[in-house]
């Protein structure tokens, strides 16, 4: 599978080169792996195989075990859309390892970054982003799990809730009200190991496309004062940077999943016999493939738009408008597939364990974490409102 984007001006050779690469990897890894068995085993294993096949290093910067100088947002767009083709698992792997660490990666000291980056890149530490909790989900900034300094530790109270890979991570950066303004300026950032005492994982959550998600618990958890990532009160800012990076590998992730989504489609209608013909011969199944296909390729280019932005545009380019339209687009366009698909399999495709019907649950997801698709929506209407309210606005930037 090439990712739909990969010929275009947007990508380079290193990027075609990783896609072929991957693809033939994924391609044997996934016929190995089984579905419906204990989920924190597999997501385990997935960690581990990309870390030793050296993929793992796509989600770390090279100065401690990673392919690239820096975060490279194509790069992570191309392995999320051939992992998500292949297998949903893996992709969330993937995706986890590099969200997780994320922000370390950005605002780590040199000791953080050491102890943990190498061991995510070579899959031997797994890690977990934990910002959202019960009453802060789209409203980040409202979140109330405090910090607060106790001599030479930081202590934390509170919960945080939808974490994935709760439950299996090594390591957390969890993000903490410490009161140094209100709101959003207040918050910091923090590198909480998981057998750091106080932290407890209250709860595992089940959900239709099954992933390791938990609810944590911080009772008086005792950090060090070397815990704290980054500036005080700059943590919101932190989780924000972070989250706008892999914001188009969601999007890129929706793009595998319609890929597959489309493909199965099709060879479902070339193949299913009815009427005296195949199922393809009908104008109607004709109709709706091309429309599904026409909004794949859109949402693509989209996407390749976001990530090639962010990685030529220099740390002044804001790739927020762009993000947002790429993950609005793909997200949407990927449950269509997914449902699509479903009623072209019929019968077939509500049976549990059937490929479209994986699929399906696992394309849900996409359109509610890391900003629901209303929030994206909302994004760029702001922005199209701004433009035009801005002295001289009206024109493209």
């Amino acid at each position: 599978m090439r990712p739909t984007a990969i010929d275009t001006p947007f990508f380079d050779a290193p990027h075609r080169e990783l896609a072929s690469a991957l693809d033939a990897w994924a391609a044997r890894e996934s016929a190995n792996r089984s579905h419906g068995a204990d989920v924190d085993a597999t997501c385990r294993a997935w960690v581990r195989s990309l870390g030793e096949a050296g993929f793992l290093r796509h989600c770390v910067p090279a100065a401690h075990g990673g392919a690239t100088a820096s975060l490279e947002s194509r790069a992570l767009c191309v392995a999320r859309e051939v992992l998500a083709y292949h297998d949903g698992l893996a992709d969330f792997a993937f995706a986890m390892q590099g969200l997780g660490s994320g922000a370390i990666t950005l605002a780590g000291t040199e000791a953080q970054r050491s102890r943990w980056l190498p061991d995510v890149a070579g899959g031997r530490a797994i890690a977990a982003f934990a910002l959202s909790e019960p009453g802060a989900g789209s409203d980040a900034a409202a979140l109330s799990t405090a910090a607060r300094r106790d001599g030479a530790h930081w202590v934390l109270d509170g919960e945080k809730t939808w974490i994935s890979n709760g439950g299996i991570a090594d390591v957390y950066c969890v993000f903490a009200r410490t009161g140094e303004a209100p709101g959003a300026r207040g918050v910091s950032a923090f590198v909480v190991p998981a057998d750091a005492p106080g932290l407890a994982i209250a709860e595992r959550f089940e959900v239709m496309a099954p992933h390791p998600l938990a609810r944590l618990a911080f009772e008086a958890c005792r950090l060090p004062a070397d815990a704290l990532l980054g500036v005080p009160g700059e943590g919101f800012k932190l989780a924000m940077r972070t989250l706008d990076i892999f914001r188009a590998s969601v999007a890129a992730a929706a793009l595998g999943f319609a890929r597959r989504a489309l493909d199965e489609s099709a060879s479902r209608a070339l193949g299913r016999r009815m009427f005296g013909g195949a199922l393809a011969d009908l104008q109607l199944t004709q109709a709706a493939l091309g429309d599904l296909a026409t909004e794949v390729e859109a949402a693509a280019l989209l996407t390749a738009r976001a990530a090639w932005k962010r990685d030529t545009g220099g740390a002044a380019a804001r790739t927020t408008r762009e993000a947002a339209m790429a993950k609005l687009a793909a997200t949407e366009a990927a449950q269509r597939a997914a449902d699509r698909a479903v009623q072209l399999h019929g019968g077939e495709g509500v049976r549990v364990g059937a490929l479209v019907e994986r699929i399906y649950r696992e394309v849900r997801a996409l359109r509610i974490y890391e900003g629901a698709t209303e929030v994206q929506r909302l994004i760029v209407g702001r922005d199209e409102l701004a433009r035009r309210s801005a002295p001289g606005g009206g024109g493209p930037r």
